[in-house]
């Protein structure tokens, strides 16, 4: 009986911890995805977002499959909205693209346009 309960313990205790592993994740690829909007933003580089939109997905991906979701699920919310709101949906396509480019852990700078200062 004391095995049994031993090993319901360390089950919910390992359970709680891949949990708190995944919500850490998952928060750090939330602000990898927002430090790569606002790189995007200062930049203000032309044809420069897809790289930004790959690099955002890459170093959220980086963290594990708690950055994956979390960068899956902030990059469609956002081509959600833009396709909603009416903007391009050529565009939107593209931008899937390379956000499904970086998190599956290819180089962001395949999109990287020529003269984007290295500070990005």
């Amino acid at each position: 009986m004391k095995l049994l309960t031993g090993l319901v313990f360390f089950s919910l205790v390992l359970g709680v911890s891949g949990l708190f592993s995944f919500l850490s994740e998952a928060a750090g690829g939330a602000w990898d995805m927002w430090r790569a909007y606002s790189d995007m933003k200062e930049a203000n580089y032309k044809n420069a977002d897809k790289y930004f939109h790959a690099r955002g997905n890459y170093d959220a991906a980086q963290r594990g499959p708690g950055g994956v979701w979390a960068a899956e699920v902030i990059s469609d919310a956002r081509e959600n909205i833009q396709t909603w709101l009416g903007h391009g949906a050529e565009d939107s396509l593209d931008d899937q693209a390379a956000n499904k480019w970086g998190r599956s852990g290819k180089d962001p700078n395949h999109f990287r346009p020529k003269g984007l200062p290295d500070k990005y």
